[in-house]
């Protein structure tokens, strides 16, 4: 057989994490990706790629990926492949005769991060969400950023209305609990965050970085900090003390809940803080005052912060201080992206708690429970148990508190449907798991995550490769919504579920903008590329809208199109009752009170808190050799006076109030004596993914308590984890 030589250059955006990037992939005439680039004509990336991206072809092709549906027969626990017709039978089958029996609060659906990332979880997961018809959502947002959005969604009205640091253009910037050195940013798409980071300080500028650890980004900074983990809203409430007692405030934007603000950081001074921080009074006095005194400055927290105790109190004083020192809104400050496509815009102001879940009565948001309660949901029986489950891209087992806790209640579901790559920890349980297709035969449009861009930037990528005769990932959600609400998921009458979901939305679009003559205007390969045109038309820059942007125009740009830097946007985004900035959200200040009462509390002697790793990407990249080498490992972070202290060998026995793990110990000066540091993600001895079984790890979550959350938002809590250590 002769030698391969055709070949061909396409672009496309990475899917691989927050900072879509552009890339350059060359396919051979077989398709397969035989190498990736960095796109450096792309306005926004500029050629970046990290080893994520540059793994790219090897993720395309995992041969331990699932390419055909999957069966699985409980009785022996062993796994068929079926054809698609037989798979969404099984499921029109068994899915609904499990909610005709238990009612439809017995169904539920937990969604994955890797949703965020593609064209089918932006536009057929909310299809597949109203055929359940359940208010058991629940998703990895509350094991991540939920309290950001709750803090937003209460300040703003919409807690998709999120300020993002004006990193281009900023003069000092304050960092606690982000990592972007390892993570490329979050709930902050910035490609290259660490080249915008020496452009910072190029240009004279400054940026510190607050973390008990010294990471790679914090090796990178002016100043790095250490602080007691769990204890960011303290240090920032003795920052807003401090401008108020200065008068250091010079807030430029409308406002409510200034006095209020003022009132309950008064009990938080920089001399109380100091010792839950352990930052000293006088360095919290000096942040105070060098972020009043800037040109411009912003302040940015991240997973860090999230995943704490007082999430979102510390997400809330965080636009609290961007605003209080005149930086919200303002360029070089924090402010507002506008996407050209993807923004929802709200007719109400955001309500917080509008139902609860059934067994601890945990507040919605954003129509999500926490994932925290989704094991007592499952287990706890009574009208209303969860019953019927449906995974979209997620392994909660390995990614949600108590994943024991979770295993086993998967285990007792009466019926599970998982639409996945991988069977793996969670997906295993499934009675059928529905592949997506090769990332490469998937179009891409980052509608999420260019809602949080630090640069106005739109790009869309077409498919690489041809689908032959598998569904899209997009026909997979639509089918499926079909099978699981009892309609036909077959096509009828020639149009098939896909496309007769895609032409009511259109429809109704057009309708409620007044111009449903124009539908023979939209352009595309399908209705979802005249949906993603029908978007970009309506949206801030589109044709309809006074400005030229269509799908055409994007098609005629494959790099990507610069549509400018971030411009100040209030009071037009905000979706507030009062059209204002409320900086005193009355759920928020309720919680204070909790703070107020833990202030003075003595800091346990060893606390346990997560780890970013620049080659992996939460479970699902660790099948990937090159991801799986060098620094990435499973290993427990501790300074060495605490081994010395406690007297550990090389492993040692770690438990906490959820469970127990024997880990293997790096000794490291690089994280502050009394917190340990274990990443998340890992625990694949049980796999039938071949490299992940070979670096399998522990799972992080077994120490971390389900019953523990941050109040306001229900997001779990995995940083500041009072654990024990004892020799192996």
């Amino acid at each position: 057989m002769a030698p391969i030589t055709d070949s061909r250059n396409l672009l496309r955006t990475c899917p691989l994490c927050e900072a879509v990037c552009g890339l350059e992939i060359t396919l051979d005439a077989d398709d397969h990706v035989t190498s990736v680039r960095g796109d450096k004509a792309d306005p926004f990336s500029k050629g970046f790629l990290c080893p994520k991206g540059a793994s790219f072809g090897t993720l395309d092709e995992d041969p331990d990926r699932v390419t055909e549906p999957m069966i699985r027969d409980r009785a022996t626990d062993t796994w068929r492949t079926a054809s698609w017709n037989d798979a969404f039978d099984l499921i029109a089958e068994r899915f609904p005769a499990v909610i005709a029996e238990h009612g439809k609060q017995a169904a539920a659906a937990y969604l994955g991060n890797p949703n965020a990332h593609t064209v089918a979880g932006a536009l057929y997961v909310p299809v597949l969400l109203r055929a359940l018809s359940t208010k058991n959502l629940f998703s990895a947002s509350t094991a991540d950023q939920m309290p950001k959005q709750v803090a937003s969604g209460l300040m703003f009205g919409d807690p998709l209305t999120v300020p993002v640091p004006d990193l281009d253009r900023t003069d000092f910037l304050l960092m606690l609990g982000a990592n972007p050195l390892e993570s490329n940013g979050s709930l902050c798409t910035a490609p290259d965050f660490p080249g915008r980071l020496k452009a910072l300080q190029r240009r004279g500028g400054r940026f510190v970085v607050v973390d008990p650890r010294v990471t790679r980004t914090a090796k990178l900074a002016d100043e790095h900090l250490f602080i007691r983990p769990g204890s960011d809203a303290y240090l920032l409430f003795g920052i807003v003390h401090t401008l108020f007692a200065e008068q250091l405030t010079d807030v430029r934007v409308e406002v409510d809940g200034l006095d209020e603000l003022r009132t309950a950081a008064a009990a938080f001074s920089p001399d109380s803080v100091a010792l839950r921080t352990g930052i000293p009074a006088a360095t919290v006095i000096r942040l105070a005052r060098e972020l009043a005194a800037a040109p411009t400055a912003a302040v940015y927290a991240r997973i860090g912060t999230c995943t704490a105790e007082f999430g979102t109190i510390t997400q809330w004083l965080v636009d609290a201080i961007n605003a209080l020192t005149g930086n919200l809104d303002r360029p070089g400050g924090a402010m507002f992206a506008s996407a050209a496509a993807g923004g929802i815009t709200r007719s109400r102001p955001f309500r917080l708690g509008r139902w609860t879940s059934r067994v601890r009565e945990l507040p919605e948001a954003m129509g999500e429970l926490p994932v925290a309660t989704l094991a007592d949901e499952i287990l706890t029986p009574g009208e209303g148990q969860i019953r019927a489950l449906v995974t979209v891209a997620g392994n909660p087992v390995l990614s949600a508190p108590s994943g024991a806790r979770l295993d086993a209640a998967f285990a007792q579901l009466d019926f599970m449907v998982s639409v996945d790559r991988y069977l793996n920890e969670t997906t295993r349980h499934a009675d059928v798991i529905l592949p997506p297709p090769r990332p490469v035969q998937s179009p891409h449009y980052d509608f999420a995550l260019l809602q949080f861009a630090v640069h106005n930037y739109a790009r869309y990528s077409r498919p690489l490769v041809p689908l032959g005769d598998r569904p899209s990932e997009s026909g997979v959600l639509a089918r499926l919504a079909a099978a699981v609400s009892g309609m036909p998921h077959e096509s009828a009458d020639g149009v098939d579920p896909l496309t007769g979901v895609d032409e009511l939305i259109i429809a109704g679009t057009l309708q409620k903008a007044g111009m449903p003559e124009r539908r023979a205007e939209l352009v595309g390969l399908d209705t979802t590329e005249q949906r993603l045109d029908l978007m970009l038309r309506l949206g801030p820059y589109g044709e309809w809208n006074g400005g030229t942007l269509n799908l055409q125009v994007l098609l005629d740009n494959p790099h990507g199109i610069d549509l400018g830097p971030l411009q100040p946007r209030l009071p037009e985004a905000l979706r507030t009752a009062s059209k204002r900035v409320d900086l005193a959200p009355q759920p928020l200040l309720d919680d204070v009170s909790r703070m107020r009462a833990r202030l003075a509390d003595l800091a346990p002697d060893v606390v346990l808190i997560g780890r970013r790793q620049l080659r992996s990407n939460n479970s699902w990249m660790h099948n990937i050799g090159q991801l799986v080498s060098g620094s990435n490992r499973c290993t427990l972070h501790i300074n060495p006076a605490d081994v010395a202290r406690l007297g550990l060998g090389e492993h040692a026995v770690v438990k906490s109030a959820a469970g127990t793990l024997t880990v293997p110990l790096e000794p490291t000066d690089t994280i502050m004596p009394g917190v340990v540091s274990l990443p998340h993600g890992w625990g694949h001895a049980d796999s039938t993914q071949t490299v992940a079984r070979q670096h399998a790890g522990v799972n992080a979550n077994v120490l971390t308590d389900d019953s523990v959350v941050d109040v306001p938002s229900g997001n779990a809590i995995f940083n500041g984890v009072p654990v024990t250590l004892n020799p192996a």
